[in-house]
């Protein structure tokens, strides 16, 4: 009897289409990295110009439509930061964050002159807890201060984003109308943060659904989500927020930013790729850049990447359990839901041989070492495996090389007969 291999998740990425069928003509989301800003703020993860011009010129080759590249009125490295990205990198629009002061908007603006395109990020608190407790500012003042700021930035250039900080824990009246007089100054997009990423999807969902629906000139900017990860949530609320309405997000590789760090790139890249089905949106990412763009942020801040890091962790397509193992070689689908050179990764880290592997994997290894082995010796180099394993984390190569040479010149004893072999028994982890 045949058994036919039903796809109830529309999931098939030998499609010459890729991945998924989208239920309709895809959206454009406009990806707004912030890696060289917000992620560079992190503790641990500050970069001097040479690193970040190294990082940016990875960002254009991965395709980010918005590169924000610093926040000048910080240092004077931070501005020549910007200024050197703004001369170098061409494709992208570069961005530079600015409080609502005129000395940040002007410091900003010179060091964005050299950009062939540029945005000027203006940014206010908005909820009552920060101006009270952190600003000392009436709602009245911030209003004046969110105007006077998009229109002395917009004397510099036409692409203007003001950003709400700890919008979602903001007054909903008093935010409408804060956004509301930005695009009348001549805002061009409007972010709302989860400043602390408080927030949840359903309601991140909502809540931009609402704003933009209560806005009455909401038609003539672009809406933004920047969602932090305090609570495991900030991709999750990202793709909640296009679901709301929104058409950029603001995000990082690796997902660093301050504190638990921003909406990880590549996890919402691949997220809207993967499952189009449901998410009928898309970005400009150019997917099979993404690891690489991991691996240098890491080599550059000497912040390893957490082994099970989605999309570019080093076991986000590993597998050791014998029955894992065994499904990935009879049909990568059994366990991946994506290719991992569609997001730069190697095919041959594929297979992790340890005590947990089977039999199938180890046997796959050895032919692919160019071993052809016998039954005999299959079961003998499995358990050679299964030793070491228990001794070591991994099974490298050049182990499984001698463990082969070592069974196949077994140790001689009584007059030089080989010594007796226990039987073969069980495929280890079921397989």
């Amino acid at each position: 009897m045949w058994l036919f291999f039903v796809n109830n998740y529309h999931f098939d990425f030998y499609r010459t289409s890729g991945y998924n069928s989208p239920m309709s003509t895809p959206a454009r989301i406009v990806v707004f990295d912030t890696t060289l800003r917000d992620g560079e703020q992190a503790p641990g993860f500050s970069m001097d110009v040479p690193a970040k011009l190294a990082v940016a010129r990875a960002l254009d080759t991965l395709g980010v439509d918005i590169l924000e590249a610093g926040f000048p009125i910080a240092s004077p490295a931070d501005a020549e930061a910007v200024r050197q990205i703004a001369g170098e990198i061409k494709r992208p629009v570069i961005a530079a964050l600015a409080r609502t002061r005129r000395q940040d908007i002007e410091e900003a603006a010179r060091s964005l002159e050299p950009a062939e395109r540029s945005r000027i990020h203006t940014f206010l608190a908005t909820s009552d807890l920060h101006l009270q407790a952190k600003l000392r500012m009436t709602r009245e003042e911030c209003l004046a201060s969110a105007i006077d700021a998009v229109k002395l930035a917009r004397q510099f250039t036409d692409d203007v984003e003001f950003s709400a900080e700890d919008a979602t824990r903001s007054d909903r009246e008093f935010l409408c109308r804060v956004i509301e007089s930005v695009i009348r100054a001549g805002c061009t997009t409007v972010n709302l943060p989860d400043t602390v990423g408080y927030a949840t999807p359903d309601e991140h969902r909502d809540f931009f659904a609402e704003i933009i629906a209560r806005v009455p000139n909401a038609d003539k900017a672009i809406f933004s989500a920047h969602c932090h990860n305090d609570l495991g949530l900030a991709v999750a609320n990202s793709l909640a927020a296009i679901q709301g309405g929104v058409r950029q997000v603001e995000c990082s590789v690796n997902g660093i930013g301050e504190r638990a760090g921003n909406a990880s790139l590549e996890e919402l890249v691949m997220a809207l790729r993967v499952r189009s089905d449901r998410l009928p949106y898309d970005t400009g990412i150019n997917s099979p850049a993404l690891f690489a763009a991991s691996q240098l942020l890491s080599e550059v801040t000497s912040e390893p990447v957490q082994a099970n890091k989605a999309i570019v962790g080093r076991n986000s397509f590993a597998h050791e359990a014998g029955i894992h193992q065994d499904g990935v070689l009879k049909d990568v689908r059994t366990y991946e839901i994506m290719r991992p050179e569609d997001v730069g990764q190697s095919v041959s880290s594929r297979l992790v041989l340890g005590r947990h592997s089977g039999r199938h994997a180890v046997q796959s290894r050895c032919e692919a070492l160019g071993f052809t082995l016998s039954h005999e010796e299959v079961d003998q180099i499995y358990r050679a495996v299964i030793s070491l394993g228990e001794h070591r984390k991994a099974i490298a190569d050049n182990d499984l090389r001698r463990i082969v040479e070592r069974v196949r010149t077994p140790a001689t004893a009584n007059g030089g007969a080989p010594m007796p072999q226990p039987e073969a028994v069980g495929y280890g982890h079921g397989v």
